[in-house]
């Protein structure tokens, strides 16, 4: 290479010309020289061609010649040392090979010979590059000079030579040249010239120029040239420069450009437009205005993007120039209408929403800056956009509607002309104004800002008035045609702004609490409400499209907790002096005249259904929650949106079925599209009733829950969300649904359940199609597979006792002598026959995945079985208990005739535990129920299995056994007062204290004998008072002969043969108690039939007697000792109180006093009124537990339920089981609500961690309530008597129906 001739130097020069002819677009497109660097380095990544190149191959061609050898004997050599050790990579290889080569004689000669020849061909293309250059500037001369003075200024300014050579030839010495030739004494195509020169150049040389800080005073100087030309071409500098420079280059440009700006308002010499003429946006020097402006406003949008890189000063100095041209006014001693524009008018006109503020404000760093200054200096910017409103609704006042619509007009019409009047000059300064005013008050040291004072008012102007102001302008300003195209969607009306504005303010809820959730801004989205209701003369003004946007606001203030309290209570919601309807009242009688169409106004008007989704959508956030729902009972909401909802389903049952062939879309009209999705939202609105355990009741009574649960299922099927406000599924739906029977029916009906089931066969045995092949599923650890937990938890809400009944009662089992291993299950009882009953070989040979499908449903089994009179239920007609114990028994491995050993896997130890807890009753210190899962150590598995009965007693607890403590003194003066008897009341309520005193002191002293006689004579004492008795005495004359005879159902039978187990484990029954306690049911079943109604219903838990076990009979019988006269006596006066109604379910089973309706629900008083209050209060007392329900698709209302019906069995000891009762009869029904809520605070920790780890309803139903002790929560309860009996006892009274 040293040898080189200058032909070589040719040749190269040659290969090189073709390379960068090739990268040309490449090079020339980069920012500045550092970046073509780049790129050039680069090259062999982004060029495909980079091979092919001729300089390439040379380079490749010379390497090999040159270095060659050396590599090959470098290669060798490594090769051998590494046959003698390990084996090495070959990236190791090429490393080692690269470091030997560089570092050697001959790499480095060649460098300094390729380096020689190169700086001569370099040179001479440069040289090559200046001589073109000249020829090209004289060329370019001659050109412009045989143009006309008008068209000297084209932008195509050189060919793709010279741009090139010009990107890389501007140097530092002729920016003082370009300086001379920008002087406005120079000739105008000298001045473009140098411009052009100028715009030509990297931006990041000009702005490292010496001389680059009187260049910019030189270019802000010529913006003021009358030639807009001129100006055009340092506008595309700036544009430039703000595209390709850094920050700290691009503030002094901006800085320059808005003082520029500043000063040419400021100054009286340049002609800016007025008010009375308006904007003509076609005359030459208002165009050049507003390309300023724009300009400004385009990197005000961009620069948060990277500021944040930058240190601060660069950021604020950008801000306060911004704030401080925008705050510009001119003299204020002229008309309005005769004053010049300020700057804020015209980047209104570019910017009408604001776009630049909103994302100055969206980021901590920049935020700051800008609210700090704007309230040191520059708060006239604020109240100049709060004065722009005011006016804005002073001119919607005073002007008559039809000059207000044409005012507006442009909001609907996409034909704009180029003129802007001054009324629409002050519409988007308006719309502007109220977009910035919208995004500062997110915003709490935005907030701050205010009050403010305005010339034009006398007060202060607060946050509330500024709200005020906003929801008047909803329905005092005009609005957009109704039927403005899909293409508008860009609504500039005010009243669609407004609503944008508030919308984000109603998401922000920090800033909705300070702002929105006040009586003054509710009264004042209501007014329009009542104007209408009155019909009065201001009530025509308010369009539909107004209450819409009302309506949505209303949607979302009470879709937050905070709103939903203020529109039920008002701000005083513990004060009486409250006298006026607070919003839910009135949006609710709104409501219910609209569905009525009692309203003639609206009387024919195409909007009107709209305007009755939308403020029923209200309602539906205030009905869809307890404490709301008892706000609206009075205005029977369910019943008008069922009649509603009847009418508009004849009417789509006229909509013709589409012909084959033809459009279906065209087939149908529009109308009939409008009443099928009418039907749908009263559907949506009537489901939403499902949500509380007391709408749910009314839901039933409208006779639509099953078009309800399968509208519900259709949406479900289609994963659409459940509610536009809604933040979960669902779940809670469903759940509520399912804890009635008649919910049961409607979702196997729908298609719901059978849909579940089939998801869950397809995850549990099905597996993913043809993917398993290539793809295995791996096999599953936990006991129930992920893909399956779903499924399981969506069983679990789905079969409570109530639906379990209605699912499989009176049905037989399948049980097939052969299965296709196509068959999928459908239903409930489907499921219990191939998952939990396998009694077959058949059944075993049909499932793919036998252990996990099994153990599958004995999990199932096992959370079911926790409802006792599903355990019951499924024991009277399957056996449980006996298949249970044949599967045990073939899992025994005989080693000899006297050793048998269990097998111990996970269906056995399973099974085992299963057997356990479904053969032992008794709370968390009476039983021990075996672990699911094995110890460490020799003996894995220490728990005795067992085949056949009885069960080994090492499950039962040796220290809860009952022993009757001896009487206490101070239990002694309580059974005292039961002898004083002079003043009734006041006799009741000395008691009542003495029992509070002893619960807190010395709980434990309160059973026994003890508890018996406190109970004996304290309700005998009640049923004598006529204020305390609620139900009339009826008389009963029955002797046991005379029920000897009848028989109870297997449920019940099965269940007095637990509960003498039971029983006698705690030493409370003797062996003589089963035929005791088989009399006093029968008694107690003679004794209500006489008190029940005659119904028919398709519903199978209300054909006959009650369908579960008397659990709370069989407690009082064993509280009783056993003494079965003490028990039916006691019955006969406890029959007479409310709290019957509530301890003792069987007490209201088709009770006839009830009202008709909710007998025909098959909905328990319980359900619908003492778990509808637990809910509503458990959102008050305890949040956190009831958004943890909420998060886990549970309803709070099924576990008490469960509880409550059982009277706490297997969840709580004896003794407190003992007081849950004594409790509720000494203190009242509420404290049954009370008492669960006590729990739920008990278990609020782990109710929050079962949340997170999705296991919640099986927690709740599996796990007894370990710890808790109801003498531990008297405070507690006594405080939530204080606070809730007056509502909690009102409503317990109302259950009965009125007239009898």
């Amino acid at each position: 290479m040293a040898q080189s001739s200058g032909e070589d130097a040719v040749v190269l020069q040659a290969m090189l010309r073709q390379l960068f002819q090739s990268v040309k677009e490449k090079i020339t497109g980069a920012p500045s020289l550092e970046c073509a660097e780049e790129i050039l380095v680069h090259l062999e990544e982004t060029d495909e061609n980079f091979h092919n190149y001729e300089f390439v191959k040379y380079l490749r061609q010379h390497i090999c010649n040159t270095l060659g050898s050396m590599i090959e004997e470098e290669m060798e050599k490594w090769t051998s040392d590494q046959n003698q050790a390990e084996e090495s990579g070959y990236d190791t290889v090429v490393q080692h090979v690269t470091k030997r080569t560089q570092e050697s004689k001959e790499y480095k000669e060649m460098m300094h010979s390729l380096k020689n020849i190169m700086m001569v061909v370099v040179e001479s293309m440069i040289n090559k590059f200046e001589e073109d250059e000249i020829r090209n500037q004289e060329r370019q001369k001659k050109i412009q000079k045989e143009k006309s003075n008008n068209s000297y200024c084209t932008d195509n300014c050189s060919d793709s030579d010279s741009s090139f050579n010009q990107s890389y030839k501007f140097c530092q010495g002729k920016l003082q040249l370009i300086l001379d030739q920008l002087d406005p004494g120079q000739p105008k195509e000298v001045r473009y010239e140098a411009l052009q020169t100028l715009c030509s150049a990297p931006p990041s040389d000009v702005l490292n120029c010496e001389n680059w800080t009187t260049l910019c005073e030189k270019l802000t100087m010529s913006l003021s040239d009358p030639d807009p030309v001129f100006s055009d071409r340092i506008l595309k500098f700036y544009a430039q420069t703000f595209t390709l420079s850094p920050l700290h280059m691009t503030k002094e440009i901006y800085t320059s450009l808005a003082k520029y700006l500043k000063l040419y308002f400021l100054s009286r010499e340049n002609h800016i437009p007025t008010l009375s003429t308006g904007i003509d946006i076609s005359n030459p020097n208002v165009i050049c205005l507003l390309k300023k402006v724009r300009l400004l406003n385009e990197y005000q949008k961009e620069a948060p993007s990277f500021w944040i890189r930058h240190p601060e000063k660069y950021m604020e100095e950008i801000v306060e120039n911004t704030l401080s041209l925008l705050s510009v006014k001119h003299d204020q001693s002229h008309l309005v209408s005769q004053k010049n524009l300020d700057p804020i008018y015209f980047f209104a006109l570019v910017d009408t929403k604001a776009v630049w503020f909103k994302k100055w404000m969206h980021a901590y760093y920049s935020r700051t800056a800008v609210l700090r200054l704007l309230e040191k200096k520059y708060k006239s910017l604020i109240t100049t956009a709060v004065q722009q409103c005011f006016q804005y609704f002073d001119l919607c006042e005073a002007m008559k509607v039809n000059e207000i619509l044409s005012h507006s007009k442009h909001c609907g019409n996409k034909q704009k002309t180029f003129f802007y009047s001054g009324q629409e000059l002050q519409y988007i300064y308006f719309i502007h104004s109220l977009c910035l005013l919208g995004r500062l008050l997110i915003y709490t040291q935005g907030r701050r800002l205010f009050p403010i004072k305005l010339k034009s008012r006398k007060d202060l102007v607060s946050l509330t008035d500024l709200l005020v102001l906003f929801t008047q302008l909803i329905y005092y300003s005009p609005s957009c045609p109704k039927m403005t195209s899909a293409a508008h969607l860009d609504n500039y009306s005010p009243a669609s702004m407004v609503t944008e504005v508030l919308q984000i303010l109603c998401d922000q809820k920090e800033c909705a609490v300070e702002c929105l959730y006040n009586n003054t801004v509710i009264e004042a989205l209501l007014q329009p409400i009542h104007n209408l209701m009155k019909e009065t003369k201001a009530a025509p003004n308010c369009s539909e499209a107004a209450l819409i946007h009302i309506a949505d606001i209303l949607a979302r203030i009470a879709s937050v907790e905070e709103g939903l309290t203020l529109l039920l209570y008002g701000e005083n919601m513990n004060s009486s002096e409250e006298k006026s309807p607070t919003g839910a009242h009135i949006i609710a009688q709104f409501s219910k005249k609209l569905l009525d169409e009692d309203i003639s106004i609206f009387s024919g008007s195409e909007m009107l259904p709209v305007v009755k989704g939308a403020f029923i959508s209200v309602c539906r956030q205030i009905y869809g929650t307890c404490e709301g729902l008892q706000v609206l009972i009075p205005y029977s909401l369910h019943e008008s949106i069922a009649k509603a909802w009847k009418k508009t389903s004849l009417l789509s049952e006229r909509i013709p079925t589409p012909v084959k062939g033809s459009d279906s879309v065209s087939s149908i009209s529009q109308e009939s599209q409008n009443i099928m999705a009418w039907e749908e939202n009263l559907l949506d609105d009537l489901l939403n009733f499902a949500a509380t355990p007391k709408g749910l009741l009314f839901l039933q009574r409208t006779g639509a829950i099953n078009e309800c649960v399968t509208f519900m299922f259709n949406r479900y099927a289609k994963k659409l969300q459940i509610s536009r406000h809604k933040k979960f599924g669902y779940g809670v739906l469903v759940t509520q649904v399912a804890s009635t029977a008649a919910g049961a029916i409607a979702l196997q009906s729908s298609g719901f359940i059978n849909a579940l089931i089939t998801e869950l066969w397809a995850n549990l045995e099905c597996g993913r199609d043809d993917v398993r092949v290539t793809h295995p599923r791996s096999t599953p650890v936990d006991p129930i597979d992920r893909s399956c937990q779903k499924s399981f938890l969506g069983l679990v809400n789905l079969l409570p006792y109530p639906a379990v009944y209605e699912l499989v009662g009176n049905q037989d089992l399948p049980n097939k002598a052969e299965y296709s291993l196509r068959e999928v299950p459908t239903c409930v009882l489907d499921i219990l026959d191939r998952l939990i009953i396998l009694n077959s070989e058949a059944k075993i040979r049909s499932l793919f995945n036998y252990e996990q499908s099994h153990i599958f449903g004995l999990r199932l089994l096992s959370v079911v079985c926790c409802d006792l009179d599903t355990l019951l239920l499924l024991e009277a007609q399957y056996q449980v208990s006996e298949m249970l114990l044949n599967a045990q028994e073939e899992n025994i491995l005989e080693t000899s005739e006297s050793h048998r050993h269990f097998i111990i896997d996970g269906l056995s130890v399973e099974r085992n535990h299963v057997l356990v807890r479904i053969n032992f009753i008794g709370g968390p210190m009476e039983r021990i129920l075996p672990p699911r899962v094995l110890e460490k150590g020799d003996d894995p598995y220490p728990w005795p299995m067992f085949s056949s009965y009885p069960l080994p007693t090492c499950y039962l607890s040796e220290v809860t056994r009952n022993a009757d403590l001896k009487q206490d003194n101070d239990l002694g003066k309580l059974l005292l007062h039961f002898k004083m008897s002079d003043k009734q009341t006041e006799w009741i309520e000395n008691c009542r204290r003495q029992f509070c005193k002893m619960m807190k002191a010395k709980p434990d002293i309160i059973s026994g004998s003890a508890l018996l006689e406190l109970l004996e004579k304290f309700v005998l004492h009640l049923s004598e008072s006529p204020s305390e008795c609620y139900f009339p005495s009826v008389e009963y004359t029955a002797t046991d002969a005379n029920v000897k005879n009848e028989s109870l159902s297997s449920v019940q039978q099965l269940g007095i043969k637990m509960t003498v187990r039971y029983g006698q484990f705690l030493n409370l029954l003797k062996d003589s108690a089963e035929n005791d306690l088989t009399l006093v049911l029968k008694h107690c079943e003679r004794f209500l039939k006489q008190q029940q109604a005659p119904i028919k219903s398709s519903l199978l838990c209300l054909q006959g007697s009650y369908a579960g076990h008397d659990w709370f009979v069989s407690s009082l019988f064993m509280i009783m000792l056993g003494d079965k006269e003490k028990t039916l006596r006691f019955l006969q006066q406890f029959s007479r109180l409310l709290i019957s109604a509530f301890l003792w379910l069987p007490r209201l089973h088709i009770s006839r006093y009830l009202p008709t309706d909710t007998i025909e629900s098959g909905i328990h008083p319980v359900y619908f009124c003492s778990t509808h209050y637990i809910e509503m209060l458990l959102k008050v007392e305890v949040p956190l537990v009831f958004s943890a329900f909420h998060m886990s698709g549970f309803a709070p209302s099924q576990i008490c339920l469960l509880w409550i019906t059982q009277c706490f069995w297997n969840y709580l000891d004896w003794i407190e089981i003992c007081h849950y009762i004594a409790t509720c009869v000494f203190l009242g029904p509420d404290y049954q609500v009370y008492i669960c809520i006590a729990i739920f605070k008990h278990l609020q920790q782990d109710i929050l961690q079962h949340t997170q780890t999705q296991d919640l309803q099986v927690f709740l139903k599996e796990e007894a309530l370990h710890g808790f002790r109801v003498s531990d929560y008297f405070e507690y309860m006594e405080i939530l008597e204080q606070n809730y009996r007056p509502v909690v006892l009102r409503d317990m009274r109302n259950v009965r129906v009125q007239n009898t």
